[in-house]
């Protein structure tokens, strides 16, 4: 994907967004993870370009976080027809956003690891992967708390728990089963990619 698309693509997806979304502090602190990613992205772009599948998954997660920001997570309507069609007790397109908080970075991650050469041999390499992915969801899951804490107000929107009584359980355990699905399904691809880049 060409810079150019990605950019266009991810300013769109932002601008609708924040365009009368339903609950306006909700709708920043959600967008402003894939803020900073841009931030991050742009100011290393030259000296450590990243392979294609890494920029094509930071854009789908950034999607994904834009969408839940503008309805919050409880009130994304593809979330309500699968709800319907599942015959599901609550709307889960949340649990969307925490199965790539972990599958998005997982390849962030491994891309540094390999990169870099951080750690020898696969097995190892993997476990701490997953590792890291699980802190990011535990520490994610401690800045939900701290902004329920907060904000009564938006504490409901941002943690989209929905009455449900296990949910940052299950939100560490999506980002954990992201994790290793992105293991096994692209680590060779993105083997691949990443030797392109040499």
């Amino acid at each position: 994907m060409k810079k150019v698309s990605w950019l266009l693509v991810f300013f769109l997806v932002l601008i609708w967004s924040g365009i009368q979304p339903k609950d306006t502090l909700t709708w920043f602190l959600e967008v402003l993870p894939a803020i900073i990613g841009l931030v991050i992205i742009a100011s290393t772009y030259q000296r450590f370009p990243l392979t294609q599948l890494l920029y094509i998954l930071i854009l789908i997660h950034s999607v994904v976080l834009m969408i839940g920001g503008h309805y919050t997570y409880a009130e994304v309507p593809l979330g309500h027809w699968f709800q319907d069609w599942f015959g599901w007790q609550r709307n889960n397109y949340d649990k969307l956003g925490h199965f790539l908080q972990g599958f998005v970075p997982a390849i962030i991650a491994r891309e540094l690891f390999v990169r870099h050469q951080v750690i020898n041999g696969r097995h190892w390499q993997n476990l701490l992967i997953i590792s890291v992915c699980l802190a990011f969801s535990a520490f994610y899951e401690l800045i939900e708390w701290w902004v329920a804490l907060l904000s009564d107000e938006a504490a409901e929107s941002f943690l989209g728990t929905q009455g449900y009584v296990w949910d940052t359980q299950s939100d560490m355990m999506y980002a954990l089963i992201g994790a290793i699905v992105a293991l096994v399904a692209l680590g060779h691809w993105h083997d691949r990619q990443i030797r392109a880049l040499k």
